[in-house]
């Protein structure tokens, strides 16, 4: 395999701890839901994913959701519910700040173009490491695990997919970066990456 000139991180559980049963907990008590409140009563996962696939813009996004709540959500509230259900790993930035320093280093997340928008807000940590290469799935119309979202994330990125190696939490994503011809990684820590990126010809030390 080729060293790769483009190491392409997922964010939630890859460069922070995402807490989403404690964030659905914490929309339950914004909506005044008593504690043994139903996720569904709280949480619209056909609109997650309508948001993730980019059918949804920004605005509509946050009228529905609010909605489920039976409030009128403001962006302000949104941001503050989605950050304090993420947790940065220092070691997981340290390594990805390393590696940009031997390649480029890009974000392909699984998020709606609310997400984007409010990136800098909900992780600041990003934008010194990755610059304009953070990318959410809404911008492309298509989600991971399909395919054709990292064939469309490469283009933008200005990389083929046989010189980037993508790691992601859940096997299925990484399945379908495998299946769109780039070198795929199953988060593991940093050093399981560390060590697969060495295999690769591609050593990196922090």
């Amino acid at each position: 395999m080729p060293v790769p000139r483009l190491v392409l991180f997922d964010m939630d559980d890859v460069l922070c701890h995402y807490d989403w049963p404690g964030r659905v907990t914490a929309l339950a008590r914004l909506a005044g839901l008593a504690g043994d409140a139903r996720v569904e009563d709280v949480w619209d996962a056909d609109l997650e994913d309508r948001a993730d696939r980019g059918e949804i813009d920004a605005a509509s996004y946050l009228a529905r959701f609010g909605s489920r709540l039976g409030l009128s959500l403001s962006r302000r509230q949104w941001i503050e519910n989605r950050r304090a259900a993420m947790t940065p790993w220092p070691d997981m930035l340290a390594l990805a700040r390393a590696i940009g320093e031997r390649a480029t280093v890009a974000i392909l997340s699984n998020n709606g173009h609310l997400t984007a928008e409010c990136i800098d807000a909900l992780f600041p940590e990003l934008r010194p490491i990755f610059g304009e290469r953070i990318t959410m799935s809404a911008q492309f119309g298509t989600q991971k695990p399909e395919p054709e979202v990292f064939r469309r994330a490469l283009a933008l990125l200005g990389f083929e997919p046989g010189e980037a190696l993508f790691t992601d939490d859940r096997a299925e994503n990484v399945d379908g970066a495998i299946a769109a011809g780039l070198i795929g990684h199953v988060h593991a820590g940093p050093e399981a990456l560390r060590a697969r990126l060495a295999g690769l010809g591609l050593s990196i030390s922090t």
